[in-house]
């Protein structure tokens, strides 16, 4: 396999080195990009690179407890693939077909994050082609350790990933899953907060239902199950949490529960979800999306954005968001800062000491006059130095957003990688428009 592999690498190494960089380049892959779709993006007409075929598994070592996997190489076929070994990777982003190189590339983090962080945080090693063809192997504490844990959430621009590396940990065939009400903020807030420093459960993510519905859901592995239930055709998970008091869940099912979208599910109706919810899910409803992108209105698509608040605003955050937006449901994943990431301004890390974030997403909100309410949500996160993914409308000022994500670093890096700029630059890229073509 690793072999394979190399003759992959090989190809797009003479590619990058025989063409002229003059026009950007992004890449295409078998799957279908889990950025929420920007109908006037210009990046829809940059120069493809093909790299569909990277989406392997090269091996997976059950005595070490770690994969190396190639960068296309989805979810839903890693969990199936090391579950024969009892293992599965430290964090299963909640689409079955994000892959394992977009989960680095946007950061994602899920149910096991209140632990371990971003799927980005058990990495050990990448291989990174950049723009230039040179193939650089990227560890933590070697030369390109700047490479390495720059290139978390930044969509791209700083090179190709070809190759991660991994660490896997034990998993059992079921889970439990444990929901817990609370009628207040504090009291949703304190039970996340023992949890966090007790470590005492697998899973932990939640749903705020109102501003006096919490739901916490607590996971566990167990080996047997009395029942099991799934979310893959007309049950919606969310709605679950407010209603059951326990679930279990094969660990894969478990995983994707929120394949079918987390608050904003499709199909919308329990008869239309009967009839057509086998065959519609996240996946299916991006790739139509992307594909009539030039006859949508961007007023259509819906508010979609990921807030990660540090645990010590969050009482300042929801009460200014219950009078300004009071959009419910909203999914809650708490999320353990590993390291001052540093792909973050120092200028904001100064002004923060929280370990703890909760992601607060906001999934399925119409409104006119979206761009409104991706602002004063902006402009929110500015003043509680907060911050949020990349994934949909971004309306930063050039000025605002280097004083979040980190220039200096950014620029190092761009240097050795993609001195061309043909990957684009991060805040041209997601910020509103990409800039205009050379």
């Amino acid at each position: 396999m690793q072999d394979l592999h190399d003759i992959k690498v090989n190809r797009i190494v003479n590619q990058l080195k025989q063409r002229k960089p003059t026009t950007y380049l992004k890449l295409h892959k078998k799957t279908v990009s889990h950025m929420v779709p920007k109908p006037h993006s210009k990046t829809y007409d940059d120069e493809r690179l093909d790299i569909s075929d990277f989406d392997d598994i090269i091996s997976i070592d059950p005595e070490k407890m770690i994969c190396v996997a190639e960068p296309g190489v989805t979810f839903e076929k890693l969990v199936k693939e090391t579950m024969k070994y009892n293992l599965v990777p430290k964090e299963v982003s909640e689409f079955k077909t994000i892959t394992i190189g977009g989960a680095v590339a946007g950061c994602s983090i899920e149910s096991m994050s209140y632990q371990y962080g971003g799927f980005h945080d058990s990495c050990l090693e990448y291989e990174i082609v950049s723009a230039n063809g040179e193939v650089l192997i990227c560890t933590p504490d070697n030369e390109n350790s700047l490479i390495f844990q720059m290139i978390h959430g930044t969509f791209g621009t700083l090179g190709i990933i070809t190759k991660l590396t991994f660490k896997l940990i034990p998993s059992k065939p079921f889970i439990k899953v444990v929901y817990k009400r609370y009628k207040t903020l504090n009291e949703y807030k304190q039970a996340i907060w023992d949890h966090f420093e007790k470590r005492d459960i697998d899973f932990m993510d939640g749903m705020i239902h109102s501003p006096s519905l919490f739901v916490l859901s607590i996971g566990e592995f167990v080996d047997e199950a009395p029942y099991t239930h799934n979310y893959d055709w007309t049950r919606v998970y969310h709605e679950s949490t407010a209603k059951l008091e326990e679930d279990y869940l094969t660990t894969p099912d478990y995983f994707f529960r929120y394949n079918k979208g987390v608050t904003n599910v499709y199909p919308k109706t329990p008869l239309f979800r009967l009839l057509f919810g086998r065959f519609i899910n996240s996946n299916t409803v991006l790739r139509l999306a992307t594909s009539l992108r030039k006859f949508i209105s961007p007023n259509v698509i819906p508010i979609t954005l990921d807030t990660f608040i540090p645990f010590s605003k969050i009482d300042t955050f929801f009460d200014w968001y219950v009078t300004e937006i009071n959009h419910f449901p909203l999914w809650c994943v708490p999320y353990r800062i590993v390291h001052k990431y540093e792909w973050i301004a120092d200028e904001f890390l100064e002004h923060v000491n929280d370990d703890l974030f909760l992601d607060i997403a906001l999934y399925g909100m119409h409104r006119d006059n979206p761009e409104h309410y991706y602002r004063i949500i902006e402009k929110k996160l500015i003043e509680i130095n907060a911050i949020k993914t990349l994934i949909s409308t971004n309306l930063y000022s050039k000025e605002e957003f280097w004083k979040t994500w980190n220039k200096t670093n950014y620029d190092k890096v761009k240097k050795v990688t993609d001195p061309n700029n043909i990957f684009r630059d991060l805040y041209d890229k997601t910020c509103f428009k990409a800039s205009d073509p050379k």
